[in-house]
């Protein structure tokens, strides 16, 4: 009785592996195009087609759930296409490398041979196919929007498709997007040109305004201007600045923006003047008050900790920057020192 039992369930098991087995079978993949080779006669004899001459059938398939078919034949410079059909497929693994196809309700045998052939029987005769991956690659969705827009009309109408007119269309194509590029490119660069030319003339606006005032100052002002610069510069909080920068420390975020509340107390209109002519990183802005504040280049290099170099580098691109033209350390520190009141 125990053997009995045993022998069951090892059947069980082995039948339920041999589900498994079915079911993790992979499927085999008919996507792609298919060209007819040849066809075998129920008596044996034997017809081999080729695209050259009278041409073959070539079956195209979309994930294996719709067909595409048609007669193919060969040009020197293209394929000549006649749509015969479009229908639905499906695929039943029988086991053993044989499948029945349904092309819509009609059923056939099918079978695999290797990885790029199979054969598919209707009315007695084996139909040899091959796969051919480079046609459906090149042609392919040519081939399946004909079929699909011609197939129902069954009207065995010819398409010609021409290689030569293919690289028409892409060369046509490729000048296109390059036109529009062009065009494009072109356009920017007229934005940005104009948008160049509108931002110099506001800054030259901005340098004429502010050599104005400096040039109808009233002597009176001058004078005040020069009494409030030297109360500042003969005072402790400057003496101070002089000593830490003398020493080499660098300052924090709270000793810049007490520096920049002393400076703005001498030059009140410094910083607006200053940073309406040209966005600048903060680099560039820590180097100008500190030359504002008649501090030498090497100290300014000291407290910044960079080069003496780099500093001199600022120096002049601001104004190259500023002005549209070269131009030495020191004409770029005399315009700094002349704004500001």
């Amino acid at each position: 009785m125990k053997k009995l039992m045993t022998l069951s369930m090892l059947v069980l098991l082995l039948a339920a592996c041999g589900e498994r087995q079915q079911e993790e079978r992979p499927s085999f993949p008919l996507q792609g195009a298919w060209l007819l080779e040849h066809r075998v006669y129920p008596g044996g004899s034997r017809y081999d087609y080729a695209m050259e001459g009278d041409g073959t059938y070539c079956l195209l398939y979309d994930r294996d759930s719709t067909l595409y078919g048609c007669h193919l034949a060969t040009t020197p410079t293209g394929l000549v296409l006649i749509p015969t059909e479009k229908a639905g497929v499906t695929l039943i693994d029988k086991g053993g490398g044989e499948r029945l196809y349904l092309e819509g309700d009609d059923p056939h045998p099918l079978t695999i041979e290797g990885d790029s052939a199979i054969v598919i029987q209707r009315m007695g005769s084996h139909y040899y196919y091959r796969r051919a991956d480079d046609l459906y690659r090149q042609w392919g969705a040519e081939l399946t929007t004909i079929i699909s827009r011609e197939a129902d009309r069954h009207s065995g109408d010819r398409f010609v498709l021409s290689e030569k007119e293919r690289q028409q269309e892409k060369t046509i194509m490729w000048y296109g997007y390059f036109s529009a590029s062009i065009v494009v490119i072109l356009l920017l660069v007229v934005y940005l040109a104009i948008g160049y030319r509108r931002a110099k003339r506001q800054l030259q606006l901005q340098l004429q305004q502010i050599q104005e005032v400096q040039a109808n100052r009233q002597p009176s002002v001058r004078q005040a201007v020069a009494t409030v610069e030297n109360d500042y510069f003969a005072s402790d909080d400057y003496a101070a600045l002089r000593r830490r920068v003398a020493s080499g420390q660098r300052l924090d975020e709270d000793d810049w923006q007490q520096v920049e509340r002393q400076l703005m107390a001498v030059y009140p209109g410094f910083a607006s003047q200053l940073r309406s002519l040209y966005p600048m990183s903060e680099l560039e802005y820590q180097v100008c008050l500190l030359i504002k504040l008649r501090i030498q280049p090497k100290d300014i290099a000291a407290v910044l900790a960079r080069d003496t170099s780099t500093i001199s580098t600022v120096r002049s691109r601001l104004y190259k920057k500023v002005f549209g033209r070269k131009g030495g350390t020191k004409e770029w520190d005399d315009f700094v020192l002349s704004i500001g009141v």
